[in-house]
């Protein structure tokens, strides 16, 4: 019997990860979340609500900031921690970058001291690529050190994976940490690009436009990043990776838009703004690390996570 804690289990990533280790023989899954209201709290419940009840599966409500509730809380013998629970996005970390570092260092190195009080041996972090900041060196890879961080959110994740490397030097704690490239797919948070924009066009409201439409990024299918994590999770070869999850393919913001018409066969009105601190010109992700580590190989392209995407926001709206 494997038993693996979910930090953040009731979220976007968490929740279809969830999904996933559902479906794994013998297996025990504590799903802890405290229920942030960055958005939706009846949303993150929902996304967790086939699995209630389950023997499989336990929710535990708490803040990893409160070490003190964790180990009071936290009473199983765990396999594996996958901590995917941080305040996210760019530009709110703008606004309020203090609680950025409680949750986002502060809070993993709670966890990972709780991984060295309960001899935890795996942890997978969720990691981002805004760690890459303006590396104009793409496809970005692991092995190059050239790169700056432009946001407190950013800079945070730096951090945590260093806080992984001490872990993982003094403590035996195989640490990997993942840096996901925008992830999207169903349940995908309400205020990343395509489900506002999928949102706004079904409402008919302009989509806000920032700068010229040329910024690129590289989209993620999250069937493909819950791949990658259970390839994490049952990885053995070393104690400390840094590994892209990515697509390896870029769009351009004014092509996204075009694609999310082409779907839902809606013409977009757009609002032309300034382009917004803290956004990378791009993101495109070296993927041949997690190939080779991993086995990963992503499968979705931008089109088929789109039409994805826009059959469950027709379901749920």
């Amino acid at each position: 019997m494997k038993h693996y804690l979910v930090t953040g289990g009731a979220g976007f990533i968490g929740s279809h990860l969830i999904d996933y280790l559902s479906l794994q023989p013998n297996t025990q899954i504590t799903c802890l979340d405290n229920f942030d209201p960055f958005y939706s709290i009846e949303t993150k419940k929902a996304n967790i609500k086939t699995h209630l009840n389950k023997n499989y599966f336990k929710l535990v409500e708490a803040d990893i900031c409160d070490y003190t509730a964790l180990s009071e809380l936290l009473t199983d013998r765990y396999d594996a921690i996958i901590h995917l629970a941080a305040k996210a996005g760019v530009r709110p970390s703008l606004d309020r970058p203090r609680e950025y570092y409680a949750t986002n260092v502060g809070g993993t190195q709670n966890l990972l001291e709780f991984a060295k009080q309960r001899h935890i041996r795996q942890f997978v972090f969720a990691s981002s690529s805004s760690v890459y900041g303006t590396n104009p060196n793409v496809p970005w890879s692991e092995e190059d050190t050239n790169f700056a961080p432009i946001s407190p959110y950013a800079s945070t994740k730096v951090s945590a994976e260093m806080l992984g490397h001490v872990y993982a030097h003094l403590y035996d704690i195989r640490f990997i940490a993942l840096r996901f490239f925008t992830v999207y797919g169903p349940r995908q948070r309400p205020d990343l690009a395509i489900h506002k924009f999928t949102r706004l066009l079904f409402d008919s409201q302009p989509i806000p436009f920032y700068g010229n439409g040329t910024t690129r990024r590289d989209y993620t299918f999250v069937a493909d990043i819950v791949q990658g994590i259970w390839a994490a999770i049952n990885y053995r070869k070393s104690k400390f990776e840094l590994i892209n999850l990515g697509n390896n393919q870029t769009i351009a913001l004014a092509d996204l838009v075009r694609t999310i018409e082409r779907t839902t066969n809606r013409t977009a009105k757009l609002q032309y703004l300034p382009e917004q601190p803290g956004d990378v010109p791009q993101t495109y992700a070296n993927i041949n690390k997690a190939k080779n580590l991993l086995g990963y190989q992503p499968t979705t392209n931008i089109e088929t996570g789109i039409e994805r995407f826009v059959e469950w926001f027709e379901k749920i709206s």
